[in-house]
């Protein structure tokens, strides 16, 4: 008799898609040493917590927003309340929410949609990552707090530029969220690091360009943008977030969005290394 608790995995074989930059394209170019952005990142900021991490990210300076802070807790994993289902493996729980504080305009304590948006593309990044078959029944909350967004939610509802906003912060909680479950020493296939890239346009005489790690604010309009969960050493995607128009006779320009997007999930892979290989040496 065949026990109907496993999960049995697919019978063939799956491979990861490869991104690969376009040889030329006519309308896009990237920009990416002068739009690089400081990041600092430091785990282990809550002790009561089983693992915690602090993001913040400095401005580029050319817009009113003072950069970007988050900071997020791991809570498990622990065992399932009694009353809760039979479960194989882990189950994780996400939860984003702004500080009252964090904008212009005073957030309530109940959960927007947007909120509830980001919850949903996080734990779609972070559920191909953990290795949830080594904790039967039991399960783990991630909880990120944004203390600090890009610019004020009011003004980026004035210029029309809330969804594009959403997508750096999104941005960063996918990379807070990863530092901090390396903290509490969850297993996972790999640490993911989030990436935003953006096509720009300044003028309708300027050509169009691709930028990273960009700010809402600091373009005149936004053509389209991609926030990308990555895992650099399997070179997979657990999360792609792609929203804009682009004209169809520019099919390269979704291509090397996307790649782009994973270049600069690279360099925030970098900072996350270098953040838990500090802690490391100083414990």
């Amino acid at each position: 008799m065949a026990d109907r608790r496993r999960i049995n995995g697919p019978a063939g074989v799956t491979s990861p898609p490869l991104y690969e930059d376009d040889d030329a394209p006519s309308v896009t170019e990237v920009k990416s040493s002068e739009d690089d952005r400081g990041v600092y990142l430091k785990t282990g900021v809550t002790p009561s917590a089983s693992g915690s991490a602090y993001l913040e990210l400095d401005s580029l300076g050319l817009s009113e927003g003072s950069g970007m802070k988050l900071a997020c807790t791991v809570h498990g994993p622990r065992s399932l309340p009694r009353s809760a289902p039979f479960s194989p493996h882990m189950v994780l729980s996400t939860h984003v929410k702004y500080a009252p504080f964090a904008t212009r305009q005073r957030r309530g304590f109940l959960r927007d949609s947007s909120e509830r948006d980001l919850s949903m593309h996080l734990e779609t990044a972070l559920r191909g990552v953990l290795i949830a078959d080594r904790w039967p029944k039991s399960g783990v909350d991630v909880i990120v707090t944004i203390i600090e967004g890009d610019q004020a939610r009011q003004t980026s509802i004035e210029q029309g530029r809330e969804e594009w906003d959403m997508m750096s912060v999104l941005s960063g909680c996918i990379t807070v969220a990863a530092a901090a479950l390396a903290d509490a020493g969850i297993d996972t296939v790999d640490t993911v690091s989030g990436g935003v890239a953006a096509l720009v346009s300044g003028s309708d005489d300027e050509q169009a360009s691709v930028v990273l790690k960009s700010l809402p604010a600091d373009h005149e309009k936004i053509l389209a943008a991609c926030c990308i969960a990555y895992l650099p050493l399997r070179e997979e995607v657990t999360n792609m977030w792609l929203k804009g128009c682009l004209p169809s006779s520019e099919a390269g320009t979704h291509r090397e969005l996307v790649a782009q997007a994973i270049q600069a999930s690279k360099g925030t892979h970098q900072a996350i290394l270098a953040s838990l290989n500090q802690s490391l040496a100083s414990s």
